[in-house]
């Protein structure tokens, strides 16, 4: 578990406010437990939840942040929003591509990536920090002026 402090800025928590980084470690489709414990712990409200995941639906290695929405199939999320109080949370998605051909798009995302695309990954997921930071110091707007266009 990670704890920091975020700046402060118009809108974003007041400086000192601790944030945490939760890793769950059990299976990808049971992350809503272990994230709704961590809620409660924390006593963080849905609004103050970002969830990093992968997206079939984004090009690979694209980056995009959000608040709400669906889980387009992505059991991870399903769970996440069973256990912790619907899909009221930011999201900070990373694409992985579509699966190719007929492939059935469960065994795409539990395949191993390609070295070239490995690499394409590697790269956002070590911006995918500075955006967490961008949308909570930020907001989501300006955040998205950042990098989306990366």
């Amino acid at each position: 578990m990670l704890r920091t402090s975020a700046a402060a800025s118009p809108g974003a928590p007041a400086a000192g406010t601790p944030l945490s980084l939760v890793v769950p470690f059990g299976y990808y489709n049971t992350s809503g437990g272990p994230v709704q414990q961590a809620m409660a712990f924390y006593k963080t409200p849905p609004e103050r939840l970002v969830v990093v995941h992968d997206d079939i639906d984004l090009e690979l290695a694209r980056l995009r942040l959000k608040f709400g929405g669906g889980t387009a199939g992505n059991n991870g999320l399903k769970d996440i929003q069973r256990r912790c109080g619907g899909p009221n949370f930011y999201r900070v998605r990373i694409g992985i591509g579509r699966p190719p051909g007929r492939m059935d798009p469960a065994d795409y995302v539990l395949k191993r990536f390609s070295t070239r695309d490995r690499e394409a990954i590697d790269v956002t997921v070590e911006r995918a920090p500075d955006a967490i930071c961008d949308l909570i110091v930020l907001g989501l707007e300006a955040a998205r002026n950042r990098h989306h266009a990366a």
